[in-house]
């Protein structure tokens, strides 16, 4: 199955489904989004790499920005940070370019690793679509940090690959159902800036169409 455009999700919300579903959902099923310090500093972050304008040549290193990318099998679209396309005998052609070329996706984020693998998740993304746009294998990508200013390694093993599939198989299967899950309440709410829109308390203990139904029950009783 191939996706038409009109149904392209976008590639970035791979890693809110992956922090946690509901956040994803509300963002971008139900459209609600909320600033908070990190995600203020993500985006000033990430201003420095999608300079779209701005392309480096160093020796045999080509460095594109904000590439746009995208996957109809996956059905997702969204851009790169960074992409550095190294001249190898082991390469891709490029067009208007003399040479070889391997191909190496580069995700930019502001802070330092994570304990979980959303960021592994969406710069595994990036890299299945470029592989399907340009007809190439690429082995391995980079997750750079600002808080460590250091690059880390990913390896795009067939496990990484498969799961990257399927959680966008599940994010389709919610869009087209326009569901939005319960909330699993855990310590990583507090640093959620969409807490206050999730309600994460009053959804543990009671729904919130049952809390809204109490409180109007009380006022008419006044």
């Amino acid at each position: 199955m191939l996706y038409n455009e009109e149904e392209f999700l976008q590639l970035s919300g791979i890693q809110h489904f992956a922090f946690c579903r509901r956040q994803w959902a509300l963002a971008y099923i139900e459209m609600q989004w909320q600033e908070n310090v990190r995600t203020v500093e993500g985006k000033i972050f990430h201003e420095n790499a999608h300079d779209a304008g701005l392309k480096e040549k160093r020796g045999d290193l080509l460095i594109i920005r904000a590439m746009p990318i995208h996957s109809r099998e996956m059905g997702v679209s969204g851009e790169c940070d960074v992409v550095e396309f190294r001249k190898s005998k082991q390469g891709i052609v490029l067009a208007g370019r003399e040479g070889n070329y391997i191909v190496t996706p580069v995700e930019y984020k502001r802070g330092k690793p994570k304990t979980n693998d959303s960021d592994v998740l969406q710069v595994t993304a990036q890299a299945l679509c470029l592989e399907e746009m340009l007809f190439c294998t690429i082995p391995y990508g980079y997750i750079y940090y600002g808080e460590t200013r250091h690059r880390m390694k990913v390896e795009f093993t067939n496990e990484i690959r498969d799961k990257v599939k399927s959680i966008f198989a599940e994010m389709h299967k919610y869009y087209d159902q326009q569901y939005t899950p319960k909330v699993k309440v855990s310590k990583k709410c507090n640093a959620c800036s969409l807490k206050d829109i999730c309600l994460p308390v009053l959804n543990k203990k009671k729904s919130v169409s049952r809390y809204i139904e109490n409180r109007l029950l009380e006022e008419e009783k006044r």
